[in-house]
């Protein structure tokens, strides 16, 4: 049964869990949550009064998340760090990632789930000596496929 529209509350976009392989980490800011329907058009020959435009595939934005620079000795460092320091094995391994928006309660209101993710930029925010912030790092994945689940 659908919920009425004076049932349903206006979603925050502060109060979110980020899952990888069902274990919680913590992230400041996720976005990259996308997905494009290609297009191709195609003109018919001999007609110039109008083209066809029909899909083509499915596209995916990068994931991008932002957190904290962690210590290297943390096991999701040590992972990331296989991509990224010349180590690079096949077959990749992947992992599902899971963003749950939440609910005041702590409940997931919708649950975005990134199959075979994978890692493909690291970088962290420019070192500044007038400024006293804490430095962030941006980790992007790829991957498969995305679906919107909801939790209600």
């Amino acid at each position: 049964m659908a919920a009425k529209a004076k049932d349903w509350e206006l979603p925050v976009a502060f109060y979110f869990q980020v899952l990888m392989q069902g274990t919680e980490f913590s992230f400041k800011e996720v976005s990259g949550l996308t997905t494009e329907l290609e297009t191709e058009t195609i003109t018919e020959g001999g007609n110039n009064d109008y083209s066809y435009v029909v899909p083509k595939q499915v596209k995916h934005g990068n994931l991008v998340l932002k957190r904290a620079l962690k210590p290297l000795n943390q096991d999701d460092v040590k992972w990331l760090s296989t991509f990224f320091n010349g180590s690079l094995t096949f077959p990749v391994s992947t992992v599902s990632i899971t963003i749950n928006l939440l609910q005041k309660d702590g409940k997931p209101l919708y649950s975005w789930n990134c199959h075979n993710a994978y890692p493909v930029k690291w970088e962290t925010e420019p070192l500044d000596s007038e400024k006293n912030n804490i430095l962030i790092e941006t980790l992007e994945f790829t991957y498969t496929t995305i679906e919107r689940v909801p939790c209600q």
